[in-house]
């Protein structure tokens, strides 16, 4: 089954096809996630001169060179804290300002979700700071996790956490 907008590159290197995708691709989907508050894609890639300054100051360690040399978010390396340390070094205007929200993804539990296989996992909501992950209790059953959308910031710490991999993100239309 083939993505929506596969560019012509990553069609050649096989990105059609589920078991060649890399595994940030299967868990964040073909779109990168950049540095938290990083302006719109076509601006990023114009103005940002790949130095590699925000992310040698990644406090967590995930940021890191994605395709092209552009810092690309690895939310399989861990979370993002929202330190801002990567706003404060960056010397081009690819940042959007603080007040604003850090990111436009959110996050989905797929059906390989443990618990919605009815065995007892809560390692997302254990690690969700934000609260936007709960586990609905039902009687005589396994709780079920129920995302609050509103409380997510995308910070991805339930991502890495999931022994069956089964959160992933979402974009939200602009």
């Amino acid at each position: 089954m083939m993505e929506k907008e596969l560019p012509r590159r990553q069609f050649l290197r096989g990105g059609f096809l589920k078991s060649l995708q890399s595994e940030a691709i299967k868990q964040q989907g073909f779109q990168g996630v950049r540095p938290p508050w990083a302006v719109a894609e076509e601006q990023f890639i114009t103005s940002c001169t790949r130095c590699g300054d925000c992310i040698h100051v990644c406090e967590t360690k995930i940021l890191v060179k994605g395709a092209g040399d552009y810092p690309e978010i690895q939310f399989s390396h861990g979370e993002c804290t929202f330190c801002m340390k990567c706003v404060e070094v960056c010397q081009q205007p690819i940042f959007r300002p603080r007040a604003e929200s850090a990111w436009k993804h959110k996050i989905e539990i797929q059906s390989g979700c443990l618990a919605l296989n009815h065995v007892e996992c809560r390692t997302c909501e254990d690690n969700c700071e934000s609260r936007a992950i709960r586990f609905k209790r039902q009687l005589g059953g396994i709780a079920t996790p129920e995302v609050q959308l509103d409380n997510c910031n995308g910070c991805g710490a339930c991502i890495s956490v999931c022994p069956v991999q089964a959160i992933k993100l979402y974009y939200e239309e602009q």
